[in-house]
């Protein structure tokens, strides 16, 4: 079976085409911004390039439109207007050509190209990406919720703070390379709840370092403080459930402190430390089309007159059959 993919919750319009093995296409654009993301400027810059993103993956995967055996979309989360707009074109394609079609959890699907690409089976799974942040693991045929922020996601907070430096969107790479060079740690608020956490108390903190101290400083003291929060949680997550693999995925986990943070945190546990190349940790149709083929192939396909996007669909309401 080959499945294509509609990637579109938030600044990426990505399509990608999988026969569950491997990837046959994963091409996408991405809406630039110099603040943060405007759902309706983004959603009308995807309506725009949609056609040409889905010529490009048929073409790079050598395939016509008539050879595919199922659409996915990401179903939700995200913003509305952008979901819309790959939803539309989903299923225009199902009706038209009269395929199968699933509506995919963007969440879910980080997790499934993640474990896909480095051959986990049971990962403690720390998500972190723009408006997510979340510890995870299977059970009982559901990704369960460990911990999670109660406020803004990571990748946001990290945004935020970039425009009060005024750094371009997104500010993820830029703070990482300004706190390489940070030389003092500034005490910041560090809240840990239980096991959720809450950044936006930490941010504001940050935020009115902004000409008090130096833009490295900043930048250093804010990902250390965030960083310690989010993997002091996963560790007592990882001593609770013992599994013996620990998975970082979505946009953020391509900064590498944090990624060094997780490493040496896991050795003592015993456990494996891994994330996925930087184009499946960023949004892409690939993973879509990952997750709905094997959604397809456990026997789920959704009624095409009762596919509503879903902004704020969590990732532990997800039946895993697969």
């Amino acid at each position: 079976m080959i499945v294509l993919g509609i990637e579109s919750t938030a600044h990426t319009f990505g399509v990608g085409i999988t026969d569950g093995k491997k990837e046959l296409a994963n091409e996408k654009v991405t809406y630039k911004t110099t603040g943060g993301i405007h759902p309706r400027e983004a959603s009308q810059f995807m309506g725009k390039n949609a056609h040409v993103v889905l010529e490009n993956a048929l073409e790079s995967a050598g395939l016509n439109i008539k050879d595919i055996d199922g659409i996915a979309f990401a179903r939700g989360p995200g913003l509305g207007p952008c979901l819309r707009v790959g939803g539309t074109m989903a299923l225009f394609l199902a009706k038209h050509y009269n395929k199968p079609i699933v509506g995919v959890n963007h969440c879910v699907a980080h997790i499934e190209v993640g474990k896909w690409e480095l051959g986990y089976k049971d990962p403690l799974v720390v998500y972190v990406s723009g408006a997510n942040t979340q510890i995870l693991g299977l059970a009982g045929g559901r990704y369960r919720i460990f911990g999670e922020t109660l406020d803004i996601g990571l990748g946001n907070a990290i945004d935020v703070l970039g425009r009060s430096l005024g750094l371009e969107f997104p500010a993820g790479p830029k703070i990482e390379s300004l706190a390489r060079n940070g030389k003092r740690l500034v005490e910041l608020p560090y809240t840990v709840k239980g096991m959720d956490l809450t950044f936006s108390g930490l941010l504001t903190a940050a935020k009115k370092l902004v000409g008090k101290e130096t833009p490295e400083n900043i930048a250093f003291s804010f990902q250390e403080t965030i960083f310690a929060m989010l993997v002091e949680v996963s560790e007592r997550a990882l001593a609770h459930t013992k599994k013996r693999e620990v998975l970082l995925v979505g946009g953020v986990a391509q900064n590498k402190r944090l990624r060094e943070m997780f490493e040496k945190m896991v050795k003592p546990h015993n456990a494996k430390f891994g994330s996925p190349k930087p184009e499946y940790n960023g949004d892409n149709g690939f993973m879509i089309a990952l997750t709905g083929w094997k959604m397809l192939n456990s026997g789920i396909a959704h009624d095409k007159g009762k596919l509503n996007v879903l902004q704020d669909w969590r990732t532990n309401q997800i039946e895993i059959r697969w």
